[in-house]
């Protein structure tokens, strides 16, 4: 008899814990996607005639009135809506709430489609850049996928 109640009390401490996290979950307001500010140290690192290597920072403002993980970035990146390359970050960081933040960035540019647009990109003042992607975003080891799009238009000079 004692087995079937300490079995009893095992389940009702399961039961109990599950409906603490169910409340906690639904009680937290779903993060919200990172607003994009800027790009900084731009550089070419590697120039190929298939592959050419860039090197930046993006700068991000976190929105939330609380700090959130950052665990995986995947996206795609076009140019005057030409696929430009896939950007991805693997590495987990801490954002704290309601401040601006970096992601160090190396993204693998494939030349054809530059090479497709050089003339357009070249004679214009400014580019369109088109991002799609998501992002897996948590708190307390509780993660989420967050999908964000950035569309703008960037002032583009080689002089």
């Amino acid at each position: 008899m004692k087995k079937g109640i300490l079995v009893s009390k095992t389940i009702m401490r399961s039961i109990i814990a599950l409906f603490c996290l169910a409340t906690l979950s639904f009680g937290c307001k779903k993060p919200q996607g990172f607003e994009y500010r800027s790009i900084k140290n731009f550089q070419v690192e590697k120039i190929g005639l298939n592959k050419t290597q860039l090197a930046m920072e993006l700068v991000y403002f976190n929105p939330n009135n609380f700090g959130v993980d950052l665990k995986h970035v995947d996206c795609d990146i076009y140019i005057n809506k030409s696929y430009l390359g896939k950007y991805v970050l693997d590495t987990t960081m801490h954002i704290d709430k309601r401040s601006e933040f970096s992601l160090p960035s190396r993204i693998q540019v494939d030349m054809k489609n530059v090479f497709k647009n050089t003339l357009t990109v070249l004679t214009s003042q400014e580019v369109q850049v088109d991002v799609t992607g998501n992002t897996r975003v948590g708190k307390a080891g509780i993660f989420i996928t967050v999908p964000f799009t950035y569309s703008g238009k960037h002032k583009f000079s080689l002089f």
